[in-house]
């Protein structure tokens, strides 16, 4: 996958490029990474990329032709691999990221990221430059750069040989659905804490039981919204009814499956 990232501080996306997972897809040649600067396509001597916004109020907007010029040269970075990248702007009003759009954004050979900063980008740009526009979470942050990074690196655990097993990403929370089940390693026990028996019996089919059973447990309890809608097999509502027995506050919106 190709991403150019248009963005005032390049050397940000060091953190994808240099380390961890990212890090080693770029060494692979599974992901490569181009950033382009507009402040580098700006005019006069301070390569201003900001003005004051029409209208008052407080904060800077981004320029327009210095974005401009900057996603035009990513465009043609992208056509000399073959490539036509749509352009996705990271913003709070953009639609929340799930894991299931990531899935589908891994499918995409390219991609363009647009980082905004100050009080945002000119509409003008977003209207005429911009293919779709995503959010991380319903908070501000101070720019698009760790939106971008966020975005990439969900997507490259996604993309094939970047992960040691390709169970590593279908065993991710909301991979299927629900949240992940709980995790040990070595040693067995530390300071009076074990690792479920369960874990340590070999059994590999009642350990995926059990994990099964952790995964629903831990996503009633702490993602309900989650179970709205989902249709779970009769196993599934005996787990939730110990549950609520046990004097859990779960509230099953999910409705009984044939299984």
């Amino acid at each position: 996958m190709w991403v150019g990232a248009i963005t005032l501080f390049p050397a940000m996306f060091e953190a994808v490029t240099a380390y961890g997972v990212t890090g080693r897809a770029v060494e692979q040649g599974v992901l490569e990474v181009d950033a382009f600067n507009p402040r580098d396509y700006a005019e006069g001597g301070y390569r201003r990329v900001d003005d004051r916004p029409y209208g008052g109020g407080p904060g800077m907007v981004m320029m327009i032709e210095p974005l401009r010029r900057a996603l035009a040269q990513a465009k043609d970075k992208a056509a000399t691999r073959g490539l036509t990248p749509p352009v996705i702007y990271l913003s709070p009003q953009g639609r929340r990221l799930t894991q299931a759009d990531v899935a589908e954004l891994a499918q995409w050979p390219a991609m363009i990221l647009l980082c905004g900063r100050y009080e945002g980008i000119d509409e003008r740009l977003l209207a005429t430059e911009v293919d779709a526009e995503w959010s991380v979470g319903d908070y501000v942050l101070s720019g698009g750069e760790l939106p971008a990074m966020v975005l990439m690196d969900a997507i490259t655990r996604l993309l094939p040989g970047v992960l040691g097993s390709s169970e590593s990403a279908e065993q991710d929370s909301f991979s299927d659905g629900w949240l992940d089940c709980p995790h040990y390693t070595r040693p067995p026990l530390c300071e009076g804490l074990a690792v479920p028996d369960i874990l340590l019996s070999g059994d590999h089919q009642a350990i995926a039981r059990w994990r099964h059973r952790q995964r629903l447990e831990r996503t009633a309890l702490r993602r309900p919204d989650l179970l709205q809608g989902r249709a779970l097999t009769k196993e599934e509502q005996a787990w939730l009814l110990d549950l609520r027995q046990e004097g859990a506050e779960v509230q099953p919106q999910a409705h009984q499956g044939d299984a």
